[in-house]
C-alpha cells in the first residue's frame, strides 16, 4: 500500500512525510444534499437516502465543460487538494501537483475533488446523523465499495452539469476509484490516471488493514462503535492503526535510508520504552497527529471498501 499524501508530498532531503505549501491556490468548497427521492443503491443492497457529497473545486470551468479534472483522494485525505486546510490550516494534501503552472494546472483546468462516502469532512458517513434515530450512524451505516463512492462522484458531476471529465486522477485508494472509474463509466472518462493502485488488494494488505481495525475496535472508548453517542473517542487505537499502515507507506530501503538504526534526540538507548529511535518517534508522530482529523469508524469503513475492491471480478473477470 502507498500513501499518496506521504509518498508525493516528500521531497528528497526533506523529513518523512514533509509537506510543501506550493503556489497559493483559490479554494470553492460545496455541499450537495441529496433528498430521499434520490437514493444511492450501494453494492450491499441498501438504498441509501438522504446524503450529501462535500466536495472542493479549484480554476474555471470553461463554456464547454471540457476542461474537468477529478482528482480522487486517498484513504486518509479529503476534498482539500491544494490551498489552504481550513481544518488544519496546513497546505492540502497535493499542493506541489495542482496549482497555477503545476501539472495539474488551474489556470487550465477546472478541478473537482469530492469527499468519499463513508468518509468524515462533510460526505455522508458513519460520524453523520441517521435521520431514522437522530443521532451519528456509527456502525449503522451501510458497508460501502469503491464502486458506491464513484456512483456517489458520478451524482455530484451530474448535479454540476457536467457530463464527461478530460481527466480523473488519484494514487493509493484514489488509483482505486480511477479504475472503477474508468470500468463503469468509460463514456464520461476521456483519460484516466491511476498512481500508486492496484486493481485489488492482496492478502498482505488485507491483513495489514486488519490489524489497524482490530486495535480501533479493541480501544475500550470504541464502544462497539457508538463512542460518539458515548462521549468517548478510541484515539489510542486509531493511532496505532495509523502507525501500522505507515509502515506499509516505505519500504524497508526506504525506512533504511530514512531512518537506519538512528537514535531519536539522544546518544545512547534508555533502557525503557520511550521512543529511543526516530523510527519510532516519526511513527507515534504520526499516530498522535492522525487521531485529530480522522473518525476511528471512517477508518473501519474506507479501509473494508479498498479490502473488497476487485476490479476484475466485479465486471465478471478473473
Amino acid at each position: 500500500m502507498t500513501d499518496i499524501e506521504t509518498t508525493l508530498n516528500s521531497a528528497p532531503g526533506a523529513g518523512p512525510g514533509a509537506t510543501h505549501p506550493g503556489p497559493e491556490v483559490n479554494a470553492r468548497d460545496g455541499i450537495v444534499t441529496f433528498g430521499e427521492d434520490q437514493p444511492l443503491r450501494l453494492d450491499c443492497g441498501v438504498d441509501l437516502a438522504p446524503y450529501t457529497v462535500a466536495y472542493a473545486t479549484y480554476g474555471t470551468l470553461n463554456e464547454a465543460h471540457s476542461n474537468v479534472v477529478l482528482v480522487c483522494h486517498a484513504l486518509t485525505g479529503d476534498q482539500h487538494v491544494a490551498g489552504v486546510h481550513p481544518a488544519t490550516g496546513k497546505p492540502g494534501w497535493w499542493p506541489l501537483m495542482v496549482g497555477p503552472g503545476l501539472p495539474i494546472d488551474t489556470d487550465r483546468y477546472f478541478i473537482i475533488c469530492a469527499n468519499v462516502l463513508g468518509g468524515c469532512l462533510g460526505t455522508t458517513g458513519p460520524k453523520e446523523i441517521d435521520p431514522n434515530s437522530g443521532k451519528p450512524y456509527g456502525l449503522q451505516f451501510p458497508v460501502i465499495t469503491i464502486a458506491d463512492m464513484v456512483r456517489a462522484q458520478a451524482r455530484l458531476l451530474d448535479h454540476l452539469g457536467i457530463e464527461d471529465v478530460f481527466c480523473v486522477i488519484g494514487g493509493s485508494m484514489g488509483g482505486m476509484q480511477v479504475l472503477e472509474w474508468a470500468a463503469s463509466y468509460p463514456e464520461r472518462v476521456f483519460s484516466a490516471v491511476p498512481i500508486a493502485a492496484a486493481a485489488r488488494h492482496s492478502a498482505q494488505n488485507i491483513a495489514f488493514h486488519e490489524v489497524g481495525r482490530q486495535a480501533i475496535m479493541a480501544d475500550p472508548n470504541w464502544k462497539s462503535g457508538d463512542y460518539l453517542n458515548e462521549g468517548t473517542n478510541p484515539r489510542a487505537g486509531l493511532a496505532v492503526a495509523r502507525m501500522a499502515a505507515h509502515v506499509t507507506y516505505l519500504s524497508e530501503q526506504a525506512l533504511h535510508r530514512k531512518f537506519g538504526r538512528s537514535l531519536q534526540d539522544r546518544d545512547a538507548v534508555t533502557y525503557g520504552f520511550d521512543a529511543d529511535f526516530q523510527v519510532e518517534s516519526y511513527l507515534r508522530h504520526q499516530g498522535s497527529t492522525f487521531v485529530d482529523r480522522f473518525d476511528a469508524n471512517s477508518y473501519l469503513y474506507i479501509t473494508r471498501a479498498m479490502d473488497y475492491f476487485d476490479l476484475a471480478a466485479d465486471i465478471d473477470g478473473s
